[in-house]
C-alpha cells in the first residue's frame, strides 16, 4: 500500500540532501525514485548549480589559505 507521504513533492532539506547525495555519488534507491517520481527537475538543477559554486568557492578559498600560511 502506498505511503500519502510519498506522494507529495520533496522539501527543501530532501532535495539539498539528494544534490549533496548525488555530488558525492551515494544515493539510495528510495530517495532516487522520490526524486525521479515527484521531484521537479528546476529544482534540483537550481540547487545543483548553487553547491557546485558555493562548493568551488570553499575550495578556492581553503587553497588561498594554505597558500598565504605556506608564504607563498
Amino acid at each position: 500500500m502506498d505511503d500519502p507521504a510519498q506522494n507529495k513533492p520533496p522539501t527543501f532539506w530532501q532535495v539539498l540532501h539528494s544534490v549533496m547525495a548525488a555530488a558525492f555519488g551515494v544515493q539510495s534507491a528510495k530517495n532516487r525514485k522520490r526524486d525521479f517520481t515527484h521531484g521537479k527537475p528546476s529544482q534540483f538543477l537550481l540547487l545543483g548549480l548553487l553547491f557546485t559554486g558555493v562548493f568551488a568557492l570553499t575550495l578556492f578559498g581553503i587553497v588561498k589559505l594554505v597558500l598565504h600560511l605556506a608564504g607563498v
